[in-house]
């Protein structure tokens, strides 16, 4: 099966650590293709950045001419347009930040979020909600560092990622997640000092979309997530594409 994972951002390198994590979490039989928006924000980080990115995400999967794929990965911790990509596509979507507490919740009765700046902790807030599972959700914490601040300094990013989850931790949170695509492989460095489970929304998403496809399963098209209506839609393309 080929699973594609759009990055939220128009940051080549991100993409690339992206679909590294993702391959790591996939099976054998499975081929990862990332994708980069065409255009939008170089990091998404606040509501404009999150609506910018969405739009982008949904013109690159309309414009996608690679090779055939059996589920797409939202790697865009409380970014939009999940709901929008699920009308657009005919496979099934997985978005990071719903992936990730869900496996949180089978893991523990509380959760926790660290993220990188804390204008991010609204967006993924209401992203938790819309998916039902932020009830179980005890806190979200910022790092204090951008998105891409992340990749910079790897001992920077794990004493900010560390002070946060303890913070967390401390409110009650029985299991942490990691809320940014860019923090993919953290996990495997900060479980141990944490003495609690760490989940990384990108390999979580991987191993469900595969698990969706391996079970025949995709999006209903019963209410919510018809296909879109069929009308004229202008998309503002730059010069020289379609």
């Amino acid at each position: 099966m080929r699973i594609v994972v759009t990055n939220c951002n128009t940051t080549q390198e991100m993409t690339e650590e992206i679909v590294r994590g993702a391959r790591a979490a996939a099976g054998p039989g499975t081929a990862v293709t990332g994708l980069t928006p065409h255009w939008g924000p170089e990091s998404a980080e606040g509501w404009l950045d999150s609506y910018l990115s969405a739009a982008a995400v949904l013109d690159a999967l309309r414009t996608y001419t690679g090779p055939p794929y059996d589920a797409v990965v939202m790697a865009g911790f409380g970014e939009h347009g999940r709901e929008g990509v699920r009308e657009l596509v005919d496979v099934p979507v997985v978005d990071i930040t719903e992936a990730a507490a869900h496996l949180a919740c089978l893991l523990g009765r509380r959760y926790g979020v660290v993220t990188t700046l804390d204008r991010s902790r609204g967006q993924i807030e209401d992203s938790l909600e819309t998916a039902g599972v932020a009830r179980n959700c005890v806190a979200v914490a910022g790092t204090g560092l951008g998105v891409l601040d992340l990749a910079g300094d790897p001992g920077r990013t794990e004493a900010a990622f560390l002070a946060a989850a303890e913070r967390v931790r401390d409110a009650g949170a029985e299991v942490l997640v990691l809320g940014c695509a860019g923090m993919t492989g953290l996990q495997r460095a900060v479980g141990e000092k944490l003495g609690v489970p760490v989940v990384d929304g990108v390999g979580a998403a991987v191993k469900l979309a595969e698990s969706l496809v391996t079970l025949g399963l995709t999006t209903s098209r019963a209410g919510s997530y018809r296909k879109p209506l069929v009308k004229s839609r202008v998309w503002g393309a730059a010069p020289g594409r379609p």
